[in-house]
């Protein structure tokens, strides 16, 4: 058996046409374009590589970027002041700061700072709480992301055994919170989990976001079992490689996302979606 590939990249392209369509769609009707702020504090090179991807990403759809680069030794206190001055802009519908920020920043607070309303990452103690209360407005990007993937397999979580390997804020946890909604029996594993390949072993789905390249070994995959990996890591040869061992995994599974054009493609694209609903939604 070989498994059915979950293509992010062309996944990701039918949901950024769709709110592409959306933005026209609303714009005619006499609305502003969706306005996204992206703060980049330093000069990180995969941070670059993000928001410029986000930049092309938001011009394409339609979107008003408001980009903001600052340098690397901005105070604290003057980014506070700028997510307050777009907090305030009617013309800004989503802020997001770009992580990591440099190590005189408190990420926390930045990201307690950014309106919910306008929090389209989903970072925000008070989405995260949303989601964990069945009532989520921004759902954090990359795991949500994954559920529209899932969605297009055309199976019901309800029921499965499914484990989440990484217990991070940004993936981890609301990967369990939003598989929990969908009446998923889930386990979190992390860096103190005992018998890990054991638990995998048993799994209906896994999902892996760890950043340790082929961790997962595909020999742990239980035959059937659906396969998400998160991670993107670059080897020393060049290669990028996931969180799983792809091509033993890929002969187990019933479903795999690859590495680049699976999981990545569908955070951006849940980006956009966020900042379309938080410009059009009128839910508070």
């Amino acid at each position: 058996m070989s498994a059915q590939i979950l293509d992010g990249k062309a996944i990701a392209a039918e949901l950024r046409e769709s709110i592409r369509l959306e933005v026209d769609r609303q714009v005619a009707a006499g609305q502003a374009r969706p306005g996204l702020a992206v703060i980049l504090v330093g000069e990180d090179p995969a941070s670059q590589v993000y928001v410029r991807n986000k930049k092309i990403a938001c011009e394409a759809a339609g979107f008003n970027d408001v980009s903001e680069v600052l340098p690397a030794d901005t105070s604290q206190e003057a980014v506070l002041a700028l997510i307050d001055q777009l907090n305030a802009d009617p013309k800004v519908h989503g802020i997001i700061v770009q992580l990591p920020v440099p190590k005189h920043i408190n990420p926390e607070t930045i990201i307690e700072r950014i309106d919910p309303r306008k929090d389209v990452d989903g970072f925000h103690p008070y989405n995260v709480g949303r989601l964990a209360t069945r009532m989520p407005i921004m759902a954090p990007c990359t795991p949500h992301g994954v559920m529209t993937l899932l969605a297009k397999t055309g199976i019901a979580l309800r029921g499965l055994d499914a484990v989440v390997v990484g217990a991070s804020n940004i993936v981890g946890v609301p990967q369990l919170l939003e598989l929990l909604n969908e009446r998923a029996t889930v386990t979190i594993c992390h860096s103190a989990t005992k018998n890990l390949p054991e638990k995998i072993a048993q799994a209906d789905l896994v999902v892996v976001g760890v950043g340790i390249p082929e961790m997962v070994k595909g020999a742990w995959i239980k035959p059937g079992a659906i396969v998400i990996d998160v991670g993107i890591n670059r080897l020393e040869d060049g290669r990028l490689v996931g969180d799983v061992e792809y091509a033993t995994a890929k002969e187990r599974a019933s479903w795999i996302t690859p590495v680049p054009g699976g999981v990545g493609p569908m955070t951006i694209a849940t980006l956009l979606e966020n900042t379309l609903k938080a410009a059009y939604s009128k839910a508070d």
